[in-house]
């Protein structure tokens, strides 16, 4: 018979339909009843039980604390069937002056630090309500809100708070339910509330206007928000966007010119002992090759110092390098994806937020002021039996005397109704003295006042409004003073403009000279080293040419196919032996040769040229080589090499050919081009260039002879145009045509 009834309830239904009805029930049950807040209030269900069931236990904060297990035990008892833990966890983010920017919990004991200890058991702690708890909660016996049932039908809990205080941007929220998030990071109480009082001055304002007070998000570990003004206004007209947020650090100069940097605020819940394990873990890594140390000198205050390499990198620099790497710089998101008064939820602005907040208060207003007026009516009542009784007092003695029932009498004979006779035979008999009849008189007055003053109120929407602004100077008056709990802790900062790390600062600077011989086999020694003698050389090899530079210098290599290439300094071999060959560091062909080795200078030019005579100018970032294959700039005519790289100074150019003819010409002649063959610089019958030189015309042309230097300054007989043929050099121009 049983199976019989049980097989008529078996319904056939497609596995996809099962499973999207139950899917979907509990989508919306983690949506509306755990993950996302409600926005009249700012709270998820597990900290509102919370509240009220502290609330329920008379945790006052002129109270005594009570354990935190205590509180627990009533929350999952009698409101939240969850696990303790996750209620425990609750509680202690909302007594945590780091995680919430207005705590709403005041713990005693082990409540966890900012380096992410956790709290102690809740066996050993305790906890009461913050003054911003009770703001929240102000009302909550004057039917201001609606209650529903426990999930066991047992007591009653409020569906949302009275929310006397702006809790949903103050302390901010995050959340993820299925298929939707919410996270708003938190605001300062004292902006909040001058956006409130605008906006209820001025209903119908633009979005933007409310950005003049709400500046951006205040973080309770402050920190500094460095977002542009344009990006911040968009995230709130819209409801989504993002922060940049950076730790707030400064420069301490110690003796002999050394400094370190001390970081005092970090981001918005970043564990320090994680950034600081992160920032170890990179520098052994040689990851910041910018930074020699970190260490942790917090006590009460987050003091966190940064040695830098050497004196002479750049803060800002190490700084720049932190915040790519580590969370000493986050980016906070703003989704206000939110319940609205109806439970449903959706996307709100800032605007809609805030107007969010005051239509709630609204309510709750004349709610308060509605069950205000009941209790008024009520006890008016009672003051008018009282008083009536006091002026028939000798026959309402004898009637309560003679009669055995005598309040249907007193109701007959006084016109009573039935509460006001219950209320005359409730009296006591001390009341009956002449100036307790003058008390009753006076407060019958006294409501009678606040009664009309209450319906003037509920009558008048405008007065309602006024009430509300009253009630939000309130708030700012006591939350959002100039004081630790409201001033404004994170700066607001332009967005930064990017900091370009050159890859020198990367590399720790030592004088070096660079050697390379003939046989093309190079390195590089410590120091600046002068003497040839010094350096050894394998059998049947020599020295080439030398080169001063330092370890972070770029350096480049002019070769006789036209193309330069470039080596950082401190790729070099170093050592005492003979070396690298050359060629396994760029791809030079074999039949090519270095002609010069220079170091990069920014912003200057080069002049390249021909064995043919013919070259251009060239900036020197134009020749800059970026792979191993280097960069072709000077094109080559048959049977020619590229074979001078010379810095180009002064006004003129000296040139002279294998011919023994010098040419003297204005270094403005020659065009500045970024490829190609050049113009021709002197013209040979036969032959070509033996030597070049760039100098100042008016400090006359020098050649080295011997161990002296020459100078001629009469130079009118060679100087002529470019592309001429020149004539013969002064007496006494070395043989070998070199200058």
């Amino acid at each position: 018979m049983t199976d019989a009834i049980l097989a008529d309830q078996v319904r056939d239904t497609p596995l996809a339909s099962a499973l999207g009805e139950r899917y979907l029930a509990y989508a919306m049950s983690t949506i509306v009843s755990r993950s996302l807040p409600d926005v009249r209030d700012g709270l998820k269900p597990v900290h509102r039980r919370l509240l009220y069931a502290m609330r329920q236990l008379k945790l006052d904060p002129t109270t005594g604390f009570k354990k935190c297990a205590r509180v627990v035990g009533d929350v999952i008892g009698k409101y939240h069937p969850h696990g303790d833990v996750s209620v425990y966890d609750a509680m202690v983010r909302l007594a945590q002056d780091f995680a919430v920017r207005y705590p709403l919990v005041e713990g005693q004991g082990n409540f966890g630090n900012i380096d992410g200890d956790n709290a102690a058991a809740m066996r050993y702690t305790e906890a009461r309500l913050t003054e911003v708890a009770i703001a929240l909660m102000d009302g909550l016996d004057e039917d201001s809100v609606d209650f529903r049932p426990t999930y066991d039908g047992t007591e009653e809990e409020p569906v949302v708070m009275p929310s006397a205080f702006p809790n949903l941007l103050a302390n901010g929220a995050a959340g993820i339910a299925v298929g939707m998030a919410t996270s708003i990071p938190p605001h300062n109480v004292g902006e909040i509330c001058d956006a409130l009082l605008h906006l209820i001055e001025a209903p119908d304002c633009a979005p933007e206007a409310l950005l003049a007070y709400v500046k951006g998000p205040d973080f309770p570990t402050g920190g500094v928000l460095v977002e542009s003004a344009e990006s911040i206004a968009e995230s709130y007209r819209t409801g989504r966007g993002g922060f940049r947020l950076r730790a707030k650090w400064e420069v301490e100069k110690l003796s002999h010119g050394l400094y370190q940097i001390v970081v005092s605020e970090i981001p918005y819940q970043v564990q320090k002992s994680k950034l600081i394990e992160k920032i170890a873990e990179l520098l052994e890594g040689k990851k910041l090759p910018l930074l020699a140390d970190v260490r942790d000198e917090s006590a009460e205050q987050v003091r966190v110092v940064l040695e830098p390499r050497n004196r002479t990198v750049d803060a800002e620099m190490v700084m720049e390098q932190l915040f790519r790497q580590t969370d000493l710089e986050l980016r906070v998101p703003l989704n206000m994806n939110l319940l609205d008064a109806q439970s449903v939820p959706r996307v709100m602005n800032l605007r809609e937020v805030l107007q969010a907040f005051l239509d709630h208060r609204q309510v709750v207003l004349e709610r308060r002021s509605r069950h205000r007026q009941g209790k008024i009516t009520a006890r008016l009542e009672v003051l008018e039996g009282y008083l009536k009784a006091f002026l028939n007092l000798d026959e309402v003695i004898a009637i309560i005397r003679s009669e055995d029932e005598p309040k249907p009498v007193l109701m007959r004979r006084f016109g009573l109704s039935e509460n006001q006779a219950e209320a005359i035979l409730n009296m006591r008999l001390r009341s009956l003295r002449k100036l307790e009849e003058m008390e009753i008189r006076g407060e019958h007055a006294k409501l009678s006042a606040e009664l009309a003053a209450l319906t003037a109120l509920l009558a008048d929407p405008a007065a309602r409004w006024r009430a509300i602004a009253g009630q939000v100077r309130e708030i700012k008056a006591a939350f959002g003073k100039d004081d630790a709990l409201g001033r404004r802790r994170t700066a607001l900062s332009d967005a930064p403009s990017a900091v370009i790390v050159p890859i020198e600062a990367y590399i720790e600077r030592e004088d070096i000279t660079v050697i390379l011989s003939e046989k093309g086999w190079i390195r590089a020694v410590k120091g600046h080293a002068d003497n040839p003698d010094d350096f050894r050389f394998k059998d049947g090899d020599g020295l080439k040419t030398t080169l001063h530079c330092a370890t972070t210098d770029k350096i480049l290599f002019f070769a006789s196919n036209g193309r330069f290439y470039t080596l950082g300094g401190d790729k070099l071999p170093r050592g005492r032996g003979h070396g690298e060959p050359l060629r396994l560091m760029m791809d030079l062909p074999n039949d090519a040769d270095i002609v010069t080795v220079s170091t990069y200078r920014a912003e200057t030019r080069l002049l390249v040229a021909s064995s043919g005579g013919k070259g251009f100018l060239v900036k020197s970032e134009e020749v800059l080589a970026q792979t191993r294959s280097g960069k072709q700039i000077l094109n080559l005519g048959d049977g020619e090499k590229a074979a001078f790289c010379l810095r180009a100074e002064g006004d003129a150019v000296a040139i002279v050919g294998a011919n023994r003819k010098l040419l003297l010409f204005k270094l403005d002649e020659i065009p500045e081009m970024t490829r190609g063959r050049g113009v021709i610089l002197q013209k040979y019958r036969d032959g070509g260039t033996a030597d070049i030189k760039t100098f100042t015309l008016a400090d006359g042309l020098s050649w080295q002879l011997g161990d002296k230097v020459r100078t001629e300054t009469n130079l009118l007989p060679w100087l002529g145009k470019r592309a001429t043929v020149g004539r013969m050099p002064p007496v006494g121009f070395p043989r070998n045509n070199r200058f």
